[in-house]
């Protein structure tokens, strides 16, 4: 599974140094959430997914919970918003810190019931982020794709 991560992500880090920032933060009409929002999403999903977080994780400030969380958007962001230069950063170290997780970890089972799908292990969750990413991407090229028409 990590070439799939692999992938992914390296799709994902490319298309965040293709881009500028004020771009990143522009919302089309017809789109709930910014290229940086989605950036911000999938980084603070995969870290709940594969470290708890935020109460089992302090690799990212807690408080981009908050901003980045399903359900959330920017319309109601207050406060300090992380800049792509810092989530690109957090990114890396994070895809770094995933492929460094032993095999064994992902035979383990999951301390809790996941909503959706017949997920029961850490290596179905890992499944599930990479499919997660992969539709969070299309959504990010889909938003730049909008800007430029």
């Amino acid at each position: 599974m990590s070439k799939q991560f692999e992938l992914t992500r390296k799709v994902l880090i490319s298309f965040i140094e293709n881009l500028d920032e004020d771009t990143a933060g522009i919302q089309p009409r017809g789109f709930n959430n910014t290229i940086q929002w989605h950036i911000g999403h999938v980084l603070v999903s995969a870290e709940s997914f594969m470290y708890g977080y935020p109460k089992k994780s302090s690799h990212i400030p807690e408080s981009y919970h908050e901003l980045f969380k399903m359900g959330t958007k920017p319309g109601d962001w207050n406060g300090n918003v992380p800049s792509m230069k810092e989530l690109t950063e957090l990114i890396r170290n994070q895809t770094e810190r995933i492929n460094q997780l032993p095999d064994e970890f992902f035979t383990n089972k999951l301390p809790f019931t996941f909503p959706f799908g017949n997920i029961e292990t850490f290596g179905d969750l890992y499944g599930f982020m990479l499919y997660h990413e992969a539709d969070h991407i299309g959504q990010m090229k889909a938003i730049k794709r909008m800007i430029e028409a």
